[in-house]
């Protein structure tokens, strides 16, 4: 069995933070060692959560006709990894689910990462995901967004491709104009 398998197993098995999850534990990635595009977002909805597939909803078709990928490709673990900020459904909140629970990041997410030695993009959804792997200046998501070519190849900071942003998009036409295209090129290269 390999590190990843090993590093994985580990994981499913993980009940660090069982007693904050009203609805149970069921941590959702997707991980290969050989993968060339990492995608980090949030943690898994309700929806995913149920089925235990990463991005088995509206936002993983948003997300995949961004990247210009069938569901095929998508889950090819031997080429898209999957790892959110937690691992697990967070449970609702007043206004949306609540933010990713701490203990994945400070128990996983280093091990998992030196795993991912052939990542050559990481799609970054999100503000939770890109102040951790960008860093924080006080910048708002769309100031992250709006800065895509200071990071780009090796991340790409987008919002987060869920059906609640559709506010965000229609105000931000430029993202979709002028991202997604060399998004989509970018990851039709990468997975030759």
């Amino acid at each position: 069995m390999s590190k990843v398998d090993k590093l994985l197993k580990s994981i499913r098995k993980c009940t660090i933070c069982e007693s904050h999850l009203p609805n149970g534990v069921r941590p959702v990635l997707q991980l290969n060692s050989s993968a060339k595009i990492l995608i980090t977002g949030q943690a898994p909805g309700r929806k995913v959560h149920d089925s235990g597939i990463p991005f088995d909803d509206a936002s993983g078709d948003r997300l995949r006709a961004w990247m210009g990928v069938s569901k095929e490709v998508f889950y090819d673990e031997n080429k898209i990894a999957i790892l959110p900020m937690a691992f697990c459904y967070p449970s609702k909140g007043k206004s949306g689910d609540l933010p990713p629970r701490k203990e994945c990041e400070e128990v996983w997410r280093k091990q998992v990462m030196e795993q991912l030695v052939q990542v050559e993009m990481t799609l970054v959804l999100g503000k939770y995901a890109q102040v951790y792997h960008i860093g924080s200046n006080g910048q708002s998501l769309t100031e992250f967004v709006m800065s895509w070519q200071g990071y780009w190849p090796s991340l790409v900071p987008l919002p987060h491709p869920s059906p609640r942003n559709n506010i965000w998009l229609s105000k931000n036409a430029w993202f979709k104009a002028d991202v997604i295209p060399r998004l989509q090129e970018r990851v039709s290269v990468l997975l030759e």
